[in-house]
């Protein structure tokens, strides 16, 4: 990737099988593929992308769980290699007897960085996985700054102001939604990315799995909150935009010089927020 200019990312939408790791695998490499051709330096896989979303237990899971640095990183970091790219991907992490749902960051080098679900729903593997014990982080990829999060965690406004506090150019939300998201999956999005002047970028698994069909429309939208990329409901799909880390950095937005001028960091007012940091009743 260049520093300079508009860098080119990609989602992929597609239909992970429940367990079958090497096969999904397969199915990313394929697509690795097919977005570094069109020129994306960065590509972007749903939740769960690995081993689908679906299991009925931890112990059901448990066998499909990998270690972060672990054979399916190291393929696709080979994949990356080979293709000059970055990958955003999701994965069980296995760490002792606990599994997280997470997502890793991998490149031509190997792994990058992780980050661990910190928002659990009561939904498909989440109602077994540790929440993420990790803070918010933000990477920098050859000059692109980018803030992972995932599918739930979307639902909280302070996870991508957090992440757009630590300096994200581009907020990355690799998900599985299913039926009953779709006021998310068309305006939460849009959302994050307007009131914190960032790109941002959803990417969601199709396909129906342990009784519940997921709803695609993927999308990636730009710092005004304007969707410049998005995908279609039910099957897969690659879909790019061009992203300008220079314009998520500029804040302060100037619409009539001297009289219509507003700057969403800088006009934040911090001293009255302190209930957002209380604990919930009972931890």
């Amino acid at each position: 990737m260049s520093s300079q200019g508009p860098i080119r990312v990609a989602g992929v939408q597609f239909d992970p099988k429940l367990g079958a790791v090497t096969q999904n695998r397969a199915t990313m490499s394929h697509y690795l593929q097919v977005a570094a051709q069109a020129g994306a330096r960065l590509v972007v896989f749903p939740e769960c992308a690995l081993t689908g979303y679906g299991f009925e237990s931890k112990e059901a899971a448990f066998p499909f769980a990998e270690t972060i640095d672990g054979p399916s990183t190291r393929s696709i970091a080979e994949d990356c290699a080979r293709l000059n790219v970055h990958a955003v991907f999701g994965l069980l992490e296995r760490d002792g007897d606990r599994i997280f749902n997470a997502c890793a960051l991998v490149g031509s080098g190997g792994l990058v960085a992780c980050y661990r679900k910190i928002h659990l729903p009561y939904l498909g593997v989440d109602r077994f996985m540790a929440p993420g014990d990790g803070p918010f982080a933000v990477e920098e990829v050859d000059g692109l700054r980018i803030g992972m999060h995932i599918c739930y965690d979307g639902s909280f406004p302070e996870s991508g102001r957090v992440l757009s506090l630590l300096g994200a150019d581009l907020l990355v939300l690799p998900t599985n939604w299913p039926t009953h998201s779709e006021c998310a999956a068309e305006h939460m999005i849009a959302t994050r990315a307007m009131e914190n002047n960032v790109y941002a970028m959803a990417v969601n698994r199709v396909g129906e799995e342990s009784g519940f069909r997921f709803i695609g429309s993927s999308s990636i939208v730009d710092p005004a909150g304007r969707k410049i990329a998005t995908a279609g409901p039910d099957e897969p799909e690659v879909l790019y935009a061009d992203v300008d880390p220079a314009r998520a950095r500029q804040k302060r937005l100037v619409r009539v010089p001297g009289l219509h001028e507003i700057d969403r960091m800088a006009d934040r007012r911090p001293g009255f927020y302190g209930v957002i940091v209380r604990p919930n009743e009972g931890g």
